[in-house]
């Protein structure tokens, strides 16, 4: 129940009251860039896996996400958002894919973007700016190992899904295009992950390099062992083709409509 006095204004006044409360809520940012659970739902991320497959040319399955491929997407998203994405009001809606604007602008490569996004904060010492940048990069260092992960698991039932597939020579074209299309769209969200984590890790070096030279600090040091520990972990962790994130992709034309 809202209280008497609020209940006896206006509609819109009472509005301007609620504001800050709702704005509030807009923000639910947790640890890791994930968002806090009240703010989440079923699918949040579906949206990534369709976006790599019409970034590759690719068909969207109808089918429903398994909770793997649901989870595969959930880790995906920290590793193509931008870092200094995560902090803003609205990031929920980019959470939930709501601006295509947004969804098309994580596929732009500029390796000066967070350089330029380190520079415009204004932090009080040159020490917090080198701080947040090997906190960024320990960040997607600690977020690999669950994401790569989950990803093997999704490329080891999607091969057990093909073999099914060449077994069941009589499942219905529509049923055999749907499995397809999900299993080359997996494997384009694991692609655009390790492209994006190739990227990413360019931009922290391009910013690092520029850091040394204009504001020199023995910090640097921690943020190049950073940096080398991130290079070691996407050298092991290249499970597809990540040509596959920039090349159409070849699924078999979906079956007729019958009327």
């Amino acid at each position: 129940m809202l209280p008497e006095a609020l209940r006896r204004r206006p509609f819109k006044q009472s509005l301007l009251l609620l504001a800050p409360l709702i704005l509030s809520g807009c923000s639910s940012i947790g640890d890791l860039g994930l968002v806090d659970r009240p703010a989440v739902a079923d699918n949040i991320h579906a949206w990534v896996g369709q976006e790599a497959a019409l970034h590759a040319g690719a068909p969207i399955s109808l089918n429903n996400l398994t909770e793997d491929e649901r989870t595969l997407r959930d880790l995906a998203f920290p590793l193509i958002q931008p870092p200094y994405d995560r902090e803003r009001w609205d990031a929920v809606v980019f959470e939930y894919g709501e601006k295509r604007d947004f969804r098309r602008n994580l596929w732009v490569v500029d390796p000066a973007a967070y350089y330029g996004n380190l520079l415009a904060v204004n932090y009080r010492s040159t020490a917090a700016r080198y701080n947040q940048l090997n906190d960024d990069v320990r960040n997607d260092i600690v977020r690999i190992p669950p994401f790569f992960d989950m990803a093997r698991r999704v490329i080891e039932a999607d091969r057990k899904r093909q073999a099914t597939l060449d077994i069941l020579v009589d499942l219905p074209p529509p049923v055999r295009f749907n499995a397809l299309a999900r299993v080359a769209e997996n494997n384009l969200t694991i692609a655009w992950v390790e492209n994006s984590l190739a990227q990413r890790c360019a931009s922290y070096r391009f910013a690092l390099n520029r850091l040394v030279v204009s504001e020199p600090e023995s910090l640097a040091t921690n943020v190049d062992i950073s940096l080398t520990l991130l290079r070691q972990q996407i050298a092991v962790n290249q499970v597809v083709p990540t040509q596959l994130a920039a090349a159409p992709v070849e699924v078999a034309a979906p079956p007729p409509i019958v009327k």
